[in-house]
């Protein structure tokens, strides 16, 4: 289904919402968890800027979800302790290995963003125009952490891979749980 149909099944607008709630909560966390490494580190306020922006997407669905009667993931508790875990962990790794996983994690999540955009009934035009906006955020956050040499982690490309696979997995679930 493209974006020029009329409405959107009531099954796929809570698919939508419940699985972004439940990825911006993972978002915030991620970032959460590489500032408590990083949060002194010359990228700390540029990780607070990204984390601030989560966290307004966080509050966007978290309205969505209360606001349409979505039921949200039942894993949203696990969503954040993974989240914060990655973030933790790949901060711990350092510094370019915490922005390979901003990349990894952006990259997935743009895409996810824009496959909504693309699927979502013209009934739903505030909603899609809030998901591209997100979905340029987080591809700005990609972009920042590319800046910041996220490229070039050792081990990048088996870093980049595994995230994007747990992202991935992680959406899949998401949708349904």
């Amino acid at each position: 289904m493209t974006g020029d149909k009329d409405t959107t099944k009531r099954s796929d607008l809570e698919k939508y919402i419940r699985v972004d709630h439940a990825g911006e909560r993972a978002a915030q966390q991620i970032y959460r968890g590489q500032l408590v490494v990083l949060g002194k580190h010359e990228m700390g306020d540029e990780i607070r800027h990204m984390m601030e922006q989560e966290v307004e997407h966080l509050e966007t669905f978290d309205t969505l979800i209360n606001d349409r009667k979505v039921r949200p993931s039942f894993l949203d508790p696990v969503w954040g302790a993974a989240g914060f875990a990655l973030g933790l962990v790949t901060a711990a790794m350092g510094p370019k290995a915490a922005m390979a996983c901003t990349i990894a994690v952006e990259e997935v999540i743009g895409e996810h963003y824009q496959k909504q955009a693309e699927n979502l009934g013209s009934d739903e035009a505030s909603l899609k125009k809030t998901i591209e906006r997100f979905r340029d955020e987080e591809l700005e956050h990609r972009d920042i952490a590319v800046d910041y040499k996220g490229r070039e982690a050792r081990h990048y490309k088996m870093l980049h891979d595994v995230i994007q696979k747990g992202c991935r997995t992680a959406i899949k679930i998401a949708e349904k749980i």
